[in-house]
């Protein structure tokens, strides 16, 4: 009977899922799914690894925990994949906190721990924590793994990593610990495949989505990155603002009367795209809008970004490579265009014919910095860690 891996990326209201499987060096992806929460009745969908239906249920009233839904995936891996043994279930896990560079098997002290960071990253960390708890109950035996989304950038160190703060709140753990980590392994790992002449250069990737950040990569290591101690800080993104003057939250509590409860909101749910354009947190509809508050919005999108790929290239000492990624990223030639033309100065030429074709390879003969499209995997990159940790605890219970 060959091994398999469920793996769980949970958003903000859907969970991407990936079933794999892990016999072979490589991860085999042998169906993919949503759990779909945006609707009255959630949705479940599974497909095939090329697209294809395979199952669709709906709950016939919200699914606060997910659980009836986590049953079905469950049933239906039973029923169709029977012949493999379902050794773990993989999660993404937003902030792992000063304690995690690495993969963790989930135990009751590693869930109180990472339920103790739910702070820094309250519109994330109960989200991809829920799950645990809903497959808990129904798989009590089934070991479940966290892969971290900070783990990648605990390579980053001082003075990037650090805030100007009295000392005493470093010691505490406040510090820069970055995010979208699991993207940016993965994005590294294909960049070295192809492109293996960066691989000990200095690279900028861009994961660009409803979230969004940067990592500057020397040498395949994260030295520095635009988020910090949460998911809050750096690029615009579809409803977060990004780096923000702290004063104006200070203004906000003293002069407006905002609760902390009100300001929080407003950072995480009012403000990015949808607050600057009023119309929509959507990068695909305020491209297809005409309105002035449209471009706008996006017109700071690109600003933003180029400006922050200009704070990275300073870290790195110069800028050989630069790729995009993340929905935004892979699908968007209006803003991979926008910020390439913006970074001219750095000797960036975004070709225009490659770009609109979203090539692997989009820069111009006559640039100085290579640039590239990569599509990302997350959920592969939890199914390799998985794995790994699995031919651990064998060889340790050998």
């Amino acid at each position: 009977m060959s091994d398999a891996v469920l793996v769980l990326n949970s958003g903000s209201s859907s969970i991407k899922f990936g079933l794999f499987e892990i016999s072979a060096a490589e991860p085999v992806l042998l169906c993919k799914g949503l759990l779909d929460e945006h609707e009255a009745k959630p949705r479940l969908v599974v497909k095939s690894p090329g697209g294809e239906d395979l199952f669709e249920t709906r709950s016939e009233a919200p699914d606060v925990d997910g659980g009836h839904l986590f049953a079905d995936v469950l049933a239906f891996i039973e029923d169709h994949f029977g012949k493999f043994d379902l050794r773990a279930v993989g999660h993404r896990i937003v902030h792992g906190g000063p304690d995690y560079s690495g993969p963790a098997e989930l135990k009751d002290d590693v869930y109180a721990k990472l339920e103790a960071l739910t702070p820094l990253a309250p519109l994330h960390q109960p989200r991809c924590l829920a799950p645990v708890r809903t497959i808990r109950a129904i798989k009590p035996d089934l070991t479940q793994v966290a892969c971290f989304d900070t783990a990648f950038h605990h390579s980053i160190a001082p003075p990037a990593s650090r805030f100007a703060m009295p000392r005493r709140y470093e010691a505490r753990g406040i510090r820069r610990y970055g995010f979208h980590g699991l993207s940016f392994e993965y994005v590294a790992g294909r960049l070295a495949e192809i492109a293996p002449q960066l691989a000990s250069k200095r690279t900028v990737i861009a994961h660009l989505g409803n979230g969004a950040s940067l990592c500057a990569l020397h040498d395949g290591r994260s030295v520095d990155t635009t988020m910090g101690l949460t998911p809050l800080d750096g690029l615009v993104m579809g409803t977060r603002c990004g780096t923000i003057d702290p004063g104006v939250l200070l203004y906000l509590q003293q002069h407006e009367n905002m609760s902390v409860e009100a300001v929080q909101h407003l950072l995480y749910h009012e403000s990015g795209l949808l607050g600057v354009s009023g119309i929509s947190a959507d990068m695909r509809a305020l491209l297809a809008r005409g309105e002035a508050a449209a471009r706008e919005a996006v017109d700071l999108f690109t600003f933003r970004a180029a400006q922050e790929v200009a704070v990275m290239a300073n870290t790195l000492g110069g800028m050989d490579g630069l790729v995009f990624t993340g929905g935004v990223g892979e699908h968007a030639k209006e803003i991979r265009s926008a910020i390439g033309e913006r970074l001219a100065w750095l000797g960036v030429r975004i070709d225009a014919a490659a770009n609109g074709e979203a090539c692997e390879r989009i820069n111009g003969g006559d640039s100085a910095v290579d640039v590239f499209v990569i599509p990302t995997n997350e959920e592969l990159t939890i199914a390799r860690h998985c794995a790994a940790m699995l031919r651990a605890m064998e060889r340790s219970s050998d």
